[in-house]
């Protein structure tokens, strides 16, 4: 990795810090716990995955071992970027790294995920320059250079920060119907004060 794509790499990182953050803007605590469709991911849920994804990925980059030529094809990289963002495919998160409720709030979670992403971004900083050379596991792919493992988590909040967006939406839309509901149903007379 030279350093420009060490450069691009820490800002591929910041956006999507960023875009996570901008999908959280006025989500309340309430609106943070609830569902739109029963069995579905909150908003809570995917801020908590992004942040145990991130520790997760980069403990497998720590961990990576060194493979003398770079053991994947540079296409490779390419097809990562096209489709980590791209939300018509869907991935069923691997177990490890499933929400389990571990974090009370949003804003707990929120503090776990910018804290690991400060030292993933430092990570990156100071990496050896043969990141393509190192291969780690990922849960979803398998063998993969730590170079495609921090494209993957650097693209990984904007992912979910559009999942965000649609779950918001989604919420919208239900109290609006709930609202409706609401009007529709006969109103009870009021009973005068004795």
């Amino acid at each position: 990795m030279n350093a420009l794509e060490k450069r691009k790499l820490v800002g591929s990182l910041e956006r999507g810090r960023r875009a996570l953050l901008k999908s959280l803007r006025g989500v309340s605590a309430e609106t943070a716990v609830r569902t739109p469709i029963p069995g579905k991911w909150t908003i809570l849920d995917c801020v908590e995955h992004v942040a145990v994804s991130e520790d997760y990925l980069l403990a497998q980059i720590e961990s990576a071992t060194y493979s003398g030529t770079p053991a994947i094809p540079p296409q490779r990289e390419a097809l990562i970027a096209e489709r980590a963002l791209d939300r018509s495919f869907r991935f069923e998160s691997p177990q490890a790294v499933r929400p389990i409720g571990q974090f009370p709030t949003l804003a707990a979670a929120l503090e776990h995920f910018l804290a690991s992403r400060e030292r993933t971004m430092r990570w990156v900083e100071s990496a050896p320059p043969d990141l393509r050379n190192r291969i780690a596991s990922h849960p979803l792919i398998g063998p993969t250079n730590c170079y495609e493992m921090l494209l993957m988590m650097a693209l990984h909040p904007r992912r979910h920060a559009e999942q965000i967006e649609e779950i918001k939406v989604a919420l919208e839309a239900l109290e609006c119907r709930e609202l409706e509901g609401d009007e529709k149903r006969p109103k009870e007379p009021r009973r005068p004060n004795p």
